[in-house]
């Protein structure tokens, strides 16, 4: 039997009523800049990624944990921007150095062999070599809003190049 597709507006009823202004502007804008969509179910609830046809590579997708939902940002092109590490939110920075260290990169025989690889950046003068995974995931709540849509504006411009 063929998986039920779920809707956006599915989706919405799981996030907060404060954060879905905010989804639906970041979905309008994804959209707008070319990206499709797909949603899973996952053990806490649906996962929404986005990604550009082009390239088939996920840009963000949402998750919900139990401290709430996240959006994790694929920041492949890390390195052409990290100057916006510098502006994010006090909160955001601590998600960022606290993020998992990425086992390939310290050594590869300690994690999967098909997984891409974590990112090397440079943050508050301190080099950081982050799970992809984990690396760039930020709580959705109003005061991250301006930076992660930053931060997703400049992934998409250097993907789009």
């Amino acid at each position: 039997m063929p998986k039920e597709e779920i809707k956006f507006e599915d989706f919405l009823l799981n996030v907060s009523p404060a954060n879905i202004v905010f989804i639906n502007e970041v979905n309008d804008h994804l959209l707008q800049k070319g990206c499709t969509y797909k949603i899973e179910s996952a053990k806490n609830g649906h996962v929404l990624s986005y990604n550009l046809p082009k390239t088939k590579k996920v840009i963000i997708n949402y998750v919900f944990r139990k401290k709430g939902m996240l959006v994790r940002i694929y920041g492949d092109n890390i390195v052409k921007y990290e100057d916006i590490l510098k502006t994010l939110p006090e909160g955001m920075t601590k998600a960022v150095e606290e993020a998992p260290k990425c086992k390939r990169l310290h050594d590869p025989t300690k994690c999967n062999s098909r997984c891409p690889m974590g990112y090397i950046f440079e943050l508050n003068g301190k080099e950081y070599k982050n799970c992809r995974y984990s690396s760039f995931m930020f709580e959705i709540k109003s005061e991250n809003f301006e930076a992660i849509r930053d931060f997703i504006d400049h992934e998409l411009k250097e993907r789009l190049v």
